[in-house]
């Protein structure tokens, strides 16, 4: 008997707002103006208002790249969304660069 296995990737473990901000150590006003931003994804979850909100934990680590652009070289929050795809775009690049070439 053969087996197959299957490995699948775990879903993002979604945060509320309250535990989002916290971990994040941001305001909710804040988190809010990102996702209006477009910077961040936030979905419907169970409550009303700011409790129905939840964010991926995944988005952790952009609110991280989000506020380093802006300390480090004073980024605003709007041009930080074309700076990330620039980056994201970048990365994806050289990406494609390291992998090997197929037909020579």
């Amino acid at each position: 008997m053969t087996m197959t296995l299957v490995r699948t990737r775990p879903r993002d473990r979604e945060l509320d707002l309250e535990s989002f901000c916290a971990a994040a150590q941001l305001h909710p006003d804040l988190v809010h103006r990102l996702v209006t931003l477009g910077l961040l994804d936030a979905g419907p979850g169970p409550g009303v208002g700011d409790r129905g909100v939840v964010l991926a934990a995944g988005a952790l680590a952009r609110v991280g790249r989000i506020e380093r652009l802006r300390r480090d070289l004073g980024i605003t929050y709007t041009a930080t969304g074309v700076v990330l795809d620039l980056l994201d775009r970048i990365d994806e690049l050289e990406r494609l660069l390291r992998q090997p070439r197929r037909g020579r």
